[in-house]
């Protein structure tokens, strides 16, 4: 028995197996789940669900924070588990599920999950499934490398499974800032007047006696996918690092800048490598994912405090940082998504929001989340909620994708995430538009001379000078906005004829 991992005496009775503890979960129920991006997810109830589900069918929604590491999703859609999933994934597997309509997907901005279940919109929560460091000697939980929705899902569910898990760092336990919003209409300000700020418990508060059972685990968080920059992704963060510079020149930013968040994923991982030889310095993160590049910050002595509600890294970079954790930890806060991703706080602190885009139009409207305008790809996540609120809200991307057969640049993207009174600053390996203050037209003309690929500018420029024609305040060829989307999935490429015979 890991006394020292459970504190509270009288917990002792609920360690049971995964499989006892997954009989709390039955057909219909609406189940919440540790886990933001791949890290801290319970990682053994969710495989004894999959596993009980191929004998004995049933289904439930399971909500969580965002992405579930360790294959889990792909086993729950395998098995059959999922009739809803809510708010946001990333496996090959549930995202064909749910693109054949065999899973009803909600996506969602990371920011309101937890409203809708406060408020009854969504829920009742019946059980909350959450991966722990420790429970203290009063029955509160120490989550382990992320917060997400698991404080709201613990406190509201009528049933707590907690995972302790022996293979998360003890040190962890101190890391997290666990803070609940009042309830509306009577809500106070939330009081994040910095990321430094400490405004909550170090742990989830919740009666010991909602725990219906305990499970201790070993397994590790899935390692992060991230490749080194290549010349394109130094080429984007080259281009953002001189337009901050200019800023810095014109006034408007020191060279301590903003506080700083960043999507997931290799080229917004990139771009924050770009800080490390810029000349920025004593720089802050308000963010959700953690990802490697803010410890490569910490270790060039560029970054001196990270906010996020995640901590998820590669191999490498997990095996560099987790021995060391508490080197790190007074740097380090991980809250609820709700705080790191809360309109307030991101609009009192001026976040300098860094997402990707698989597509943006003439205009600047961007598309995050649909392949072809149809097919989700894994969710807006919590670019949203930056994106609206930020100071500088930026968009990354490579001006072309598969090999060049796909322009990220486009005439009309066919699924708008974030139209263009929420986009600021657009920037591929060609170069970067500042589309602030700029008119529809001038925005288009800045992002055809600063953004699209040379395979396809002159097409581009055509269709613009001929959508001029017919006049508007956002002029279109309303019959050939979508042609190169239609073309592409005609050819597989948006290159017209003659570029792909010479191709």
């Amino acid at each position: 028995m890991p006394y020292d991992r459970i504190r509270l005496a009288s917990l002792h009775e609920k360690v049971v197996s995964a499989e006892e503890a997954a009989s709390h979960i039955r057909d219909g129920m609406l189940v919440g789940m540790s886990g933001f991006t791949r890290a801290g997810e319970a990682k053994a109830v969710p495989m004894a669900l999959a596993e009980r589900a191929r004998r004995e069918p049933f289904k439930i929604t399971l909500v969580t924070g965002a992405s579930l590491g360790n294959d889990l999703d792909k086993q729950l859609t395998e098995a059959h588990v999922l009739a809803r999933r809510i708010p946001f994934q990333s496996d090959p597997a549930l995202r064909k599920a749910i693109n054949a309509g065999e899973v009803m997907f909600v996506d969602q901005h990371l920011s309101e999950t937890v409203e809708h279940l406060r408020t009854r919109q969504l829920g009742p929560i019946d059980v909350a499934v959450v991966e722990a460091v420790a429970i203290t000697a009063q029955g509160a939980i120490i989550p382990t490398t992320s917060v997400g929705n698991s404080a709201t899902f613990a406190i509201l569910a009528e049933k707590v499974i907690v995972e302790i898990n022996l293979s998360q760092p003890a040190e962890l336990e101190g890391l997290h800032d666990i803070y609940i919003p009042t309830r509306r209409p009577f809500r106070e300000p939330i009081p994040v007047v910095s990321p430094e700020s400490r405004v909550g418990l170090p742990f989830i508060a919740i009666p010991p006696e909602k725990i219906a059972a305990i499970v201790i685990t070993r397994k590790l968080d899935s390692a992060s996918t991230v490749l080194p920059p290549d010349p394109e992704t130094a080429a984007i963060a080259g281009h953002l690092m001189d337009f901050l510079q200019q800023e810095v020149r014109i006034g408007r930013l020191t060279t301590r800048l903003q506080p700083l968040q960043a999507g997931i994923g290799t080229i917004a991982n990139a771009v924050m490598h770009g800080f490390i030889d810029s000349p920025f310095h004593d720089l802050t993160m308000y963010s959700e994912v953690l990802q490697d590049s803010t410890f490569d910050l910490f270790d060039a002595g560029k970054l001196n405090f990270a906010s996020g509600s995640s901590i998820t890294l590669s191999k490498e970079k997990h095996d560099a940082v987790m021995p060391e954790i508490v080197r790190y930890k007074p740097r380090l806060i991980l809250r609820p998504q709700e705080i790191s991703n809360h309109p307030e706080i991101i609009r009192r602190l001026g976040i300098i929001a860094i997402n990707t885009a698989l597509e943006f139009d003439l205009y600047g409207n961007v598309n995050s989340t649909h392949v072809g305008g149809t097919h989700m790809m894994n969710g807006i996540g919590g670019s949203g909620d930056f994106a609206r609120n930020a100071y500088l809200s930026v968009f990354v991307t490579k001006s072309i994708a598969k090999g060049g057969a796909l322009s990220s640049v486009v005439p009309m993207v066919p699924h708008v995430d974030h139209n263009e009174h929420d986009v600021d600053i657009l920037v591929t390996e060609v170069g970067l538009a500042d589309l602030r203050e700029l008119a529809p037209r001038e925005r288009a003309q800045r992002i055809i001379d600063n953004c699209v690929h040379p395979s396809y500018r002159d097409e581009l420029a055509d269709y613009y000078e001929r959508a001029l024609k017919r006049g508007g305040h956002t002029p279109h060829v309303m019959e050939e906005a979508f042609s190169w989307h239609l073309r592409a999935k005609e050819t597989g490429s948006m290159l017209p004829e003659v570029l792909r015979k010479s191709a």
